[in-house]
């Protein structure tokens, strides 16, 4: 491996390659005019089926199932591989241009939420579920909302990005990331030998946070990284998988703004509830598949 000397002032011109190379830029603000599409429900949410957008589709199908009919939700899906984060409409919500993104029309003016994190915290406050109210749960619930916040990075824009993306694989980088992914691994698995979720036996926002992450990365659902990492030895992550995973809510959840796997669990856009018996992929016209 030749050595790498940085130049004095860094430039972007050269081509860094691999996944998502050309949608990457040093600078933020839209590249096209492109007005975002509203639906007939209180909240809007614009997303992908990535971790990050999942946790959010799970919380919305989580409220539903309390009953809770004021976070009925359209889901419009956000292709990020195709640069669409960069549309004047989607940077108007989120600036950051970073999925999910949130418009909440039942306030005047209308609120908008970015970054998954707040709008799990914003969704639990509006609703008052899923965020203890005993003040040393609430803290341990808002401590490990923000450990996977801080901890995910690493997982995939570090460890996922140069095990799974890059155009080289670079020893140094895989092993620095795997060491920091595995340790994680272990806080979670000493932490949940002694509670059934994060914050004790209550299921809240930060198991919604953590499970679309860690959860998936242990199920071997990304990176195919499962047996690189031993992901099978951490038994209570595995446990804790498992049991969040058979929840019907997040069984729905899984699949809003999911663009990729079987055609059956791909519900690109939810705008009703009975959109996941009619309008997988697997049940649409070939025309409306695209």
């Amino acid at each position: 491996m030749t050595d790498y000397v940085p130049p004095k002032v860094w430039s972007p011109d050269t081509q860094s390659g691999g996944r998502f190379a050309n949608i990457n830029r040093p600078v933020a603000g839209p590249t096209h005019e492109k007005v975002l599409p509203v639906g007939r429900h209180p909240l809007q949410l614009y997303s992908l089926g990535t971790p990050n957008g999942v946790k959010v589709t799970v919380m919305l199908e989580e409220l539903l199932a309390l009953g809770h009919r004021g976070a009925e939700y359209d889901a419009w899906l956000i292709n990020i591989g195709e640069g669409e984060q960069f549309g004047s409409g989607f940077v108007e919500v989120n600036p950051n241009s970073k999925i999910p993104a949130l418009m909440d029309h039942s306030t005047t003016p209308p609120t908008r939420v970015f970054e998954s994190g707040a709008i799990l915290l914003y969704l639990a406050e509006k609703f008052g579920a899923f965020l203890p109210t005993d003040p040393p749960k609430r803290a341990a619930c808002l401590s490990w909302l923000f450990w996977q916040m801080g901890s995910a990075p690493y997982l995939g824009g570090g460890f996922g990005h140069f095990y799974a993306y890059a155009p080289v694989k670079i020893e140094y980088c895989i092993d620095r990331f795997a060491m920091e992914v595995k340790r994680q691994l272990d806080v979670l698995d000493r932490h949940l030998a002694e509670h059934r979720y994060m914050a004790g036996d209550e299921y809240t926002i930060a198991d919604i946070a953590i499970w679309p992450w860690y959860g998936a990365l242990a199920a071997g659902h990304i990176y195919d990284a499962a047996e690189f990492l031993q992901t099978a030895s951490y038994a209570h992550v595995n446990r804790w998988t498992r049991e969040i995973a058979e929840r019907p809510a997040v069984k729905r959840g899984r699949m809003v703004n999911r663009t990729f796997g079987r055609p059956e669990s791909q519900l690109r856009e939810r705008h009703d509830a009975g959109d996941f018996e009619t309008r997988t992929q697997d049940k649409l016209e070939p025309g409306e598949r695209a």
